[in-house]
């Protein structure tokens, strides 16, 4: 039995009483967002007997390559909002090089919010029967949203209305966060609805996990080398060494940090410090729901909720997780030793 009876849909309204901030609108979004959520994790589970894994054989405008489940994600995202018109007014998405505006019925009063996507996070798992996951951050917009027209679609992380991710493991697992806590949900698959499982989640100071992509030790600039050599020290007094985690799935490895602490680090090389995660639908949201959980989301010089993005797909790197342990890595990188 779940620990509460509680839906999404009937958590969404009550929460619309409480915080003003929740409008209609925007449960409206979250709800069809769990929709979509709950047909990729669906056709995950059958992909392999369907030919679905795999390239497609194309790059997308970050240069990578394109799984067909990526594609499908994300064509699955544009069809559910494109179906519920009005909505939202524009989708900005990994797999695609411009927004989608997203046109309202006849006669219908324009959506006021901008959906931000990461379709299908950790890709690069499918073929391992891996975890994965989807992750997005809503902004609130005002005007036409032209395509070719980026500029009204970039705002701070700290003006999200909301953001979340689904996280398809186990456990299909939604949580969302509209700036008055953390919550969680899981997919009742008996009854076909997201089920409240966590409320106003918080994460320990400190953990005793970190989670970076260490082949890329020798490329990472001197601090961020210090901080890792740092956590693998052994020390009782700081509960050294940290044991190493990496999934390849940015939101499995975060989502391990907000339920028991630790830090994440996926920094910029010497060689690019501009980094690799997305700033609006990577780095963003995800540091929306972490410093909501009590946590931290830094480039190591600055939070990320602070930068105004120039550019709707921008890079960043990433440092995010426990609060003590963010500020020790801001320590380490902003030491010029």
């Amino acid at each position: 039995m779940p620990v509460s009876s509680t839906t999404l849909a009937n958590h969404l309204l009550q929460q619309q009483t409480l915080h003003r901030g929740l409008t209609h609108e925007l449960s409206q979004i979250i709800g069809h967002i769990a929709l979509t959520g709950k047909v990729i994790g669906r056709e995950l589970t059958e992909a392999a007997l369907h030919g679905a894994l795999g390239l497609t054989g194309e790059t997308n405008v970050q240069g990578e390559a394109v799984q067909k489940l990526d594609e499908r994600a994300n064509e699955l995202f544009v069809q559910t909002f494109e179906g519920q018109g009005g909505v939202v007014r524009a989708i900005v998405s990994e797999e695609m090089d411009k927004p989608c505006e997203v046109g309202g019925h006849a006669g219908a009063r324009p959506g006021e919010h901008a959906l931000f996507l990461d379709p299908l996070d950790g890709s690069s798992n499918l073929d391992a029967n891996m975890t994965v996951g989807s992750i997005f951050s809503i902004h609130r917009v005002q005007g036409h949203v032209q395509p070719d027209v980026e500029t009204e679609l970039l705002k701070r992380g700290r003006d999200q209305v909301a953001a979340g991710y689904v996280l398809y493991g186990p456990a299909t697992v939604l949580v969302y966060t509209c700036g008055a806590g953390v919550y969680q949900f899981t997919l009742d698959r008996g009854i076909g609805e997201f089920v409240l499982s966590g409320s106003r989640l918080k994460m320990p100071a400190r953990g005793k996990v970190y989670s970076a992509n260490e082949s890329n030790y020798a490329k990472w600039p001197r601090g961020v080398q210090r901080f890792v050599d740092y956590l693998r020290d052994k020390d009782a007094a700081t509960g050294r060494p940290y044991a190493s985690r990496y999934s390849g799935c940015l939101v499995a490895d975060v989502h391990r940090f907000l339920t028991g602490g630790g830090v994440y680090l996926y920094p910029g090389e010497i060689s690019k410090p501009e980094g690799k995660l997305r700033l609006m639908y990577e780095a963003a949201p995800l540091g929306f729901i972490i410093e909501q959980a009590g946590g931290l989301a830094s480039t190591g010089t600055e939070r990320i909720g602070d930068i105004l993005p120039t550019a709707v797909h921008q890079r960043i790197p990433l440092i995010i997780g426990s609060h003590e342990d963010v500020g020790k890595a801001e320590e380490f990188i902003q030491d010029r030793q």
